[in-house]
């Protein structure tokens, strides 16, 4: 993902804060995972619990998803994604949803015929269930058993020296897990700066969990 954009790790930063966190491209937050830590412990993860502590911002990407909400993206070079939604210009105070993203799993597939089944209607992604190697996730976007149309919207995204306008087509899947809802969010990434062909293209597959405005601190 933010490696494969923008060809390896950038050592220079830049010192404007940016989003409602108001981290800066090479700032860093620290993450409180013990709570969420707890919460999974009578489940079974994924990927188990995740692990807090540092998180240093490589790249920023933002969408406007409609007139009221943007989201904002903050990744760092493991490919971990702090995940924000709140007013446009807002700050923390203001945020409506946090949450932290980890990669599990990636696909290409080979040609029209394999993104017709991952894709196209009636496909994997988009119905009412997903079974991921035994692990069944329900969909938490779209009521209903018919399948369901993909969120898309186009983030644009910076390490600070380039900038990318990476169009995402997306449907998010949960699961109950210990305490909490541990969720599966299956992301259909192009690069538009690319070849316009899907073949272009990758599925990939984030597990991630909801956390508190409080759990996440700039350093």
């Amino acid at each position: 993902m933010i490696r494969s954009w923008f060809g390896g790790k950038k050592e220079e930063a830049l010192p404007e804060e940016l989003g409602p966190l108001e981290c800066a491209i090479g700032g860093a937050l620290v993450i409180d995972t013990l709570g969420l830590e707890a919460a999974l412990a009578a489940g079974d993860p994924a990927m188990g619990a995740p692990e807090g502590g540092t998180f240093v911002v490589a790249a920023v990407g933002t969408a406007r998803l409609d007139g009221n909400s943007q989201l904002t993206r903050y990744y760092d070079d493991e490919d971990r994604i702090i995940q924000v939604i709140a007013p446009p210009g807002s700050d923390r105070e203001a945020v409506q949803d946090v949450s932290l993203y980890r990669p599990w799993d990636s696909v290409v597939p080979a040609g029209r015929s394999e993104w017709q089944r991952w894709v196209g209607r009636g496909g994997l992604v988009g119905a009412p269930e997903y079974d991921a190697d035994g692990l069944l996730y329900a969909r938490y976007w779209g009521s209903g058993e018919e399948h369901a149309d993909l969120v898309e919207f186009v983030e644009t995204v910076s390490d600070g020296k380039n900038s990318r306008e990476i169009q995402q087509k997306c449907m998010l899947y949960a699961r109950k897990v210990g305490a909490v809802e541990e969720m599966l969010l299956l992301n259909i990434e192009q690069d538009l700066a690319l070849e316009a062909r899907r073949e272009g293209a990758s599925i990939e597959f984030l597990i991630g969990y909801g956390l508190g405005v409080a759990d996440i601190e700039r350093v």
